[in-house]
């Protein structure tokens, strides 16, 4: 029963330690509250001051804190744009005159200007003023871009831009890779964007959504609106090894965006070891050398350096290569070998196997060859010998026995 009065006591005090936090919270938010002017709301810019090249677009959050108790509705406008530029103020989606700001939060704009194609390089300077509903607080904020001389790439984005972040990937001739590309459109409409690849002759590259496996030549996209796509490259099997180039565009009426990427293949590596006849057999006798010829080509698109020989064989046999390794074997080149099998002096007669290990760079082959010990010929004089005498044995005895 003391058991149960103790649990109680110590749930009840609980709830009354929880019940005076919650308080105390809500005390101290009403009173930092109360702590706030009735009425204080601010405008700022991300970056006052910005450096570009030629021809980039300018981006930027401008930010709105509302201090005070009252919610604010705040009106937002360009009064000054330099001449050569377009520039407007905008959510994610929609061009905007103004924007709510609830008490004691902070709310973001975004500023977005495009220079002209022929810009000169120089300072300029965009005005952002802004006012609540009722005109009691104004705002100004200025924006200062400088545009220095011409960037060095070679995109032309109008309307439309084009961005990645790997523009160059490396990888062996057999693979196939695939590029991540975000299409930003820059237009106030509705636009459906056609979708081109310039690459090198016999390479099949073709456009995907991202995450999916249907292709598609074309993409339609909202007013403003960005969409990842992937570009996937399929080089041909036995392409060398290089630096490939390839243009991808998009182009809407006269909205076009342009993005260089780059495929750098390390090539394939492959080889092939047989014989000229194709047999992969040999006889062979007991302490004698018996030769083989056989070849190594190299079947991939990459040159193959340093090709080592190793052989698993009975005990006490001999296995020799001539060359004993190969320095280098070009793509499609085939280079002869020679190697010499002595068996073991007093191995038994029979058929025995042996693998050749060819291991390259990056590639490697096992060869099986089957090698028959044959009886030494002295041998078979020695039983002719035997036979003879056997013979010549009879003849005697049966010639002996007829005289008696």
């Amino acid at each position: 029963m003391k058991v149960v009065k103790t649990g109680h006591f110590i749930l009840t005090l609980s709830l009354v330690v929880l019940t005076w936090a919650i308080l105390a919270g809500l005390c101290s938010a009403q009173e930092n509250k109360n702590n706030r002017p009735a009425r204080a709301i601010t405008m700022a810019t991300e970056y006052p001051g910005v450096e570009v090249p030629a021809e980039e677009d300018v981006s930027m959050d401008i930010i709105f804190h509302n201090k005070g108790r009252a919610d604010e509705n705040v009106e937002v406008w360009l009064s000054d744009v330099p001449s050569g530029w377009k520039a407007k103020i905008k959510t994610y989606r929609f061009t905007v005159t103004g924007i709510h700001v609830p008490a004691g939060e902070n709310k973001t704009l975004t500023f977005d200007a495009q220079p002209s194609r022929d810009l000169n390089p120089g300072k300029y300077t965009f005005q952002i003023e802004a006012k609540t509903q009722d005109g009691k607080f104004k705002m100004a904020r200025s924006v200062t871009v400088i545009v220095t001389g011409a960037s060095e790439k070679v995109e032309d984005d109008r309307g439309v831009k084009l961005t990645t972040s790997y523009p160059e990937i490396r990888g062996p001739s057999d693979a196939t890779f695939e590029f991540s590309m975000e299409v930003n459109s820059k237009l106030d409409k509705d636009a459906i964007f056609d979708l081109f690849a310039q690459g090198p002759k016999g390479w099949d590259i073709n456009f995907k959504p991202a995450y999916e496996t249907k292709y598609i030549t074309s993409l339609r996209l909202k007013a403003n609106q960005n969409q990842t796509i992937a570009v996937e490259v399929k080089p041909p099997p036995m392409a060398e090894a290089g630096q490939y180039p390839i243009n991808v565009r998009v182009t809407s009426g006269d909205a076009q965006g342009e993005v260089p990427l780059a495929v750098i293949l390390t090539g394939t590596y492959g080889i092939e070891v047989g014989t000229a006849n194709g047999l992969l057999s040999l006889d062979a006798r007991q302490g004698k050398p018996a030769n083989l010829s056989f070849y190594v080509k190299n079947t991939g698109s990459a040159a193959n350096h340093g090709i080592k020989f190793m052989s698993f064989k009975p005990e006490n046999w001999k296995v020799e290569f001539n060359p004993p390794e190969l320095d280098l074997v070009e793509t499609g080149d085939l280079k002869q070998v020679e190697m010499t099998i002595t068996p073991y002096e007093d191995a038994l007669v029979g058929d025995y196997s042996i693998s050749v290990n060819v291991e390259g760079e990056k590639a490697s082959k096992i060869m099986e060859l089957r090698t028959t010990v044959k009886a030494s010929a002295a041998w078979g004089w020695v039983g002719i010998g035997i036979i003879v005498a056997v013979i010549a044995g009879l003849f005697g005895i049966f010639r002996w026995l007829g005289r008696r």
